[in-house]
């Protein structure tokens, strides 16, 4: 793909369909936001990291649209995304006086445009927003999709609402200041596409990883473009996660149980899927589903891509039995019973459960390593 070309993937929703816009040299252009209704307000809500890169381009971008151009910047980081932080968006929404008509701007990553999207979602019962996602992670996957959320203790993601945007800019160009760190974390969510959904693009993956790693152009706009397209579709199908939609958690179970037992922040979302993603292979494997092959074709690109494939320990006493607990309250978790993303033979993805001592069993040898011999 020519990263110069613009590229849209549209989301069919009906009433609620908008598009994906993905180019360089995009979020600070005012051509890029002609469809966004005007308003006598805006609030660009964005982080402590990213608003000193990027927030004062996009109000320039928006001063024509809006009378008012407010910002609200977050704390940055995966443990600030709670109640408090979100409140920080209501307090600027009130205290400027926001009307209904007040469209909000998530400029970050997948924490600021998962609770702006929330805020959206609640403020007045509901008012527009636009999601400028600036990293990997949140142009591939958290800003597409309409899931809006904030942690709790207990639970990641366990409190939100499914609102759509107006409107999705991911502009590669802010994927040059990202951490190598967060690079890699936003790559396990688009190796996740492959097994789940079109194997042309895993081996596409794997072919290009090395291009990915170093931020090629042509390479990270073919990998978002491509990714955004399987989202959409699989979106355009189940928009509320009642079955399909399901797929796109392949890893997540896991990785969700990583993150909150360590602590919010400890290890980085996309972390926390690659390794998730080994484990729910393995798991595939044990019951039959795939071959030993697919298992160590998929964790060996996980690994190249910079992330971790073997799990930490988040008890001393009982570690498989700590991530059961905290799986048991993962949103597909029915009456107890914890059910998995499991690949079906390479490029398709069921929904089921497993034995405990089954799972036990995988979680016991992708925390101690022996998954890799």
């Amino acid at each position: 793909m020519n990263a110069t070309d613009l590229q849209t993937v549209s989301i069919d929703l009906q009433e609620r369909s908008y598009a994906i816009s993905i180019r360089g040299s995009l979020f600070d252009n005012p051509l890029t936001y002609s469809e966004v209704p005007g308003a006598t307000s805006a609030l660009i809500v964005s982080n402590v990291t990213v608003a000193p890169l990027y927030a004062a381009r996009l109000q320039k971008a928006l001063r024509g649209k809006y009378t008012h151009i407010h910002t609200v910047t977050l704390p940055d980081g995966e443990e600030y995304k709670t109640w408090d932080s979100l409140n920080l968006i209501f307090d600027a929404l009130l205290a400027n006086a926001c009307d209904r008509k007040t469209v909000l701007f998530a400029l970050g990553g997948g924490v600021v445009g998962d609770m702006t999207g929330f805020a959206a979602a609640s403020y007045m019962r509901g008012v527009p927003f636009v999601q400028v996602p600036t990293t990997l992670l949140a142009q591939v996957d958290s800003s597409v999709g309409g899931k809006t959320a904030i942690n709790h203790p207990l639970g990641k993601n366990m409190i939100g609402a499914f609102y759509q945007p107006l409107k999705v800019v991911c502009d590669l160009d802010t994927l040059k200041t990202l951490p190598e760190r967060e690079l890699s974390a936003g790559l396990a969510e688009v190796i996740k596409y492959g097994p789940i959904a079109d194997m042309a693009f895993f081996n596409w993956t794997e072919d290009n990883m090395h291009a990915l790693m170093t931020r090629d152009p042509a390479a990270l706009g073919y990998a978002v473009k491509r990714s955004c397209e399987i989202k959409a579709w699989v979106v355009g199908q189940d928009e509320r996660e009642s079955g399909l939609r399901a797929i796109l958690n392949f890893g997540h179970t896991f990785g969700h149980a990583i993150e909150a037992g360590l602590g919010y922040g400890e290890w980085l979302h996309g972390e926390g899927v690659g390794c998730g993603m080994v484990m729910a292979a393995h798991l595939s494997q044990r019951l039959g589903l795939v071959d030993a092959e697919f298992v160590h074709r998929l964790t060996s690109l996980i690994q190249l891509a910079g992330l971790p494939v073997v799990g930490p320990q988040l008890s001393d006493t009982d570690n498989e039995g700590r991530y059961l607990d905290l799986m048991r309250v993962d949103k597909k978790a029915e009456a107890g019973e914890i059910k998995f993303v499991l690949i079906d033979g390479p490029g398709r993805a069921i929904m089921r459960a497993a034995p405990d001592a089954m799972v036990r069993e995988v979680i016991k040898s992708c925390c101690s390593g022996n998954s890799q011999e």
